[in-house]
């Protein structure tokens, strides 16, 4: 069964109400810009799940997101839960299965894997199940916990409202198994994908580095993610957006810089499990230094089809140059060290730069 809820406290300290809840789940909450490797995560047991868990509040998140890792033992099974937060998951490593119905008698099952991306429709149960009897299996959760807990500050409201939302979830026996409908601009509308790091991108000529990607609207909700993909020896030109996007590494590695204008860059390395979140409107640019492609995928608060306005999760204007109104820059106004930084990192490598140099070129 859930955890009952616990009165919090509620005393004049300016401390977002979220944050009081995570205290009194009992396990760890880790405060952070960049996680190395969530699969590496230290977690404890999390009576409300009945699995082991971590929160993650990663700091460009600025309460528009929420983040944990969640990890089900050997042959077992959570505890079964409804919420009125939305939370897209991502599975970090195992197999298993989720039920999901509602008080309305919908009610199907569908399996999952490493590397499989789902959502949650609101408000309906659900419960997960590790399929291996030998390993855990484990998945990292990018939510809209910290703003739904912020604005109601009320955690019985928040588990316990028996409320169906038809419209997210209506048992149509196709929910969960991974067709989608494709729409102009390189949207996919879906709520399952059973291999995030092999889908089929397409071409964002825009974004540089002959780059690939898939805009996700999924669970007919608020919350969204894209993949995108660049290939080996490239870097994505720099851009900036609103709060929330949690970018992590599904495949490859490399790094990335991040600053403010005016500011000097600061460098993150990261690989395969790694996830860092930009705070809001600054400067950030990845590069891939491996041997394959490499791949993000970044869930957020606010898409397309639910849009939440520039000051969360549009992302309209990344792919436009900012001396135009946009948030990106070109590879021609980029500081000349950042090209020689990445040319010297590959070299350590034994490997050239695959960027054509006309990138570097300014349109007559």
């Amino acid at each position: 069964m859930a955890k009952p809820a616990v009165q919090q406290d509620v005393s004049i300290d300016n401390i977002p109400y979220y944050e009081k809840w995570q205290l009194g789940e009992g396990i760890p909450i880790l405060k952070t810009f960049f996680v190395q490797d969530l699969r590496k995560v230290e977690l404890k047991s999390w009576d409300r799940t009945g699995g082991n868990g971590a929160f993650i509040n990663m700091e460009g998140a600025e309460g528009t997101t929420g983040a944990y890792v969640l990890e089900i033992p050997a042959g077992k099974s959570l505890n079964p839960q409804r919420h009125l937060y939305e939370d897209m998951i991502y599975v970090l490593k195992g197999r298993g299965a989720t039920t999901i119905w509602n008080d309305q008698g919908a009610k199907q099952t569908f399996e999952w894997q490493e590397g499989s991306l789902f959502a949650l429709p609101l408000n309906s149960w659900h419960q997960h199940f590790n399929g291996q009897g030998d390993e855990p299996a484990r998945f990292f959760s990018v939510n809209s916990m910290a703003i739904t807990f912020n604005l109601f500050h009320n955690e019985d409201f928040i588990f316990n409202t028996p409320r169906d939302f038809m419209d997210r979830f209506d048992g149509d026996p196709e929910y969960f198994s991974g067709k989608g409908k494709a729409h102009p601009g390189r949207v996919w509308d879906t709520n399952f994908i059973a291999d995030a790091r092999n889908f089929k991108l397409e071409d964002w000529k825009e974004r540089g580095a002959s780059g690939k990607n898939v805009m996700l609207e999924m669970a007919n909700g608020s919350m969204a993610a894209h993949i995108s993909e660049f290939p080996v020896g490239t870097y994505k030109k720099a851009h900036r957006h609103g709060p929330g996007f949690n970018v992590m590494i599904i495949k490859g590695h490399g790094f990335s810089l991040f600053w403010r204008e005016g500011e000097q860059p600061k460098r993150y390395d990261w690989q395969d499990g790694s996830v860092f979140t930009p705070p809001a409107m600054m400067f950030h640019q990845h590069f891939n230094t491996g041997a394959t492609g490499a791949r993000y995928l970044p869930p957020r608060l606010g898409g397309i089809k639910y849009s939440l306005g520039e000051s969360f999760g549009d992302i309209t204007k990344v792919d436009k140059d900012v001396k135009a109104g946009g948030n990106q820059i070109e590879y021609y106004d980029e500081d000349p060290n950042i090209r020689k930084m990445f040319e010297e990192e590959l070299a350590k490598s034994g490997t050239t730069t695959r960027m054509n140099p006309d990138f570097y070129k300014k349109p007559a």
